[in-house]
């Protein structure tokens, strides 16, 4: 399983609106695009968490190319995940696990990579990420865009719905069910500018740092980002997917949203138990220098890649 695979399963953060008050009786129909996201917004931020599954398509030409989906709980305000991941993206060795468990909290991402992964690391199956750490240590530059990536996967429904309150091109389509539940569906276009310009992990870049990294993006042939949501009859989103057309194909993103306000307290495996995948990347770069065991560390971590399919 390609890691940048995965961790471009969510996308959006951004500033807020305001004026959203409902009128008793008044529906999506009745008022602005404007007024119902800043509506869905309040509420989904007094929730501050919910059931999720999300399922992610990408193509086979891009690094992980397939498909996965996530499902468990996520919180935000803290920021927390326990979710499951099944799916062709986790398929890329023959004895790959059939799903990885992933917990997220306190900035730091744990992934279970299964038996065979803790046969080849001392007994240790859950590899540690910890994402500000490891942008500390890269710089500011490429610390950033891997911050950046990384937090995108475990980006809030609060976060996205701040973007597209900022974003004029949203526009209503209709009335829909989703899962048997009646919704109104929103529906646009945001450019990549507009992602990045509200994009909060990306505050730690630099104003030079942040347009290079933007002409980079734009540079790889990814002009904007297809967003749709549908809001329920209780001002809370109970879909959202995110579409990107790229020169290899489509990138496709959908998250469902339900039993809002579900108990997320997630707990993180013991320290005996993990191993720390962004330590192990420096040994590995400090042991360049010396072939013999840079060779012998790289066949650990091959013999890991290959039992767990990362």
């Amino acid at each position: 399983m390609a890691l940048a695979g995965v961790s471009a399963l969510v996308l959006a953060g951004g500033a807020v609106g305001c004026g959203a008050e409902k009128k008793d009786g008044a529906s999506g129909a009745d008022r602005s695009v404007q007024q119902v996201l800043t509506a869905a917004y309040e509420k989904t931020s007094e929730a501050k968490s919910a059931n999720v599954e999300m399922t992610m398509s990408m193509p086979a030409a891009l690094d992980g190319g397939g498909d996965v989906t996530m499902s468990g709980v996520m919180g935000w305000d803290p920021t927390v995940m326990d979710v499951t991941m099944k799916g062709s993206m986790l398929a890329t060795e023959p004895d790959a696990p059939e799903q990885v468990r992933m917990v997220w909290r306190d900035n730091v991402m744990y992934m279970d990579m299964g038996e065979a992964a803790a046969k080849d690391m001392d007994g240790k199956r859950w590899m540690k990420m910890d994402l500000a750490a490891a942008a500390e240590s890269a710089g500011a530059e490429a610390g950033g865009e891997m911050l950046s990536g990384l937090e995108n996967m475990n980006q809030s429904p609060v976060e996205q719905l701040a973007l597209l309150l900022e974003s004029p091109n949203l526009k209503r389509v209709g009335e829909e069910k989703v899962d048997g539940v009646t919704a109104q569906h929103y529906k646009g276009t945001l450019t990549v500018k507009e992602m990045m310009e509200s994009n909060e992990s990306l505050d730690v870049l630099e104003p030079k740092e942040r347009e290079q990294l933007l002409k980079n993006v734009e540079k790889s042939g990814i002009k904007g980002y297809d967003t749709e949501v549908w809001v329920n009859d209780d001002d809370l989103p109970v879909r959202m997917d995110v579409g990107m057309d790229t020169p290899q194909g489509n990138v496709d993103m959908s998250m469902k949203l339900s039993d809002y306000g579900a108990k997320a307290e997630v707990e993180v495996p013991p320290a005996a138990d993990t191993f720390d995948l962004f330590e192990m990347l420096k040994k590995l770069g400090e042991m360049s220098g010396d072939e013999a065991a840079f060779e012998e560390e790289m066949a650990e971590l091959e013999a890991l890649e290959s039992g767990s399919g990362v």
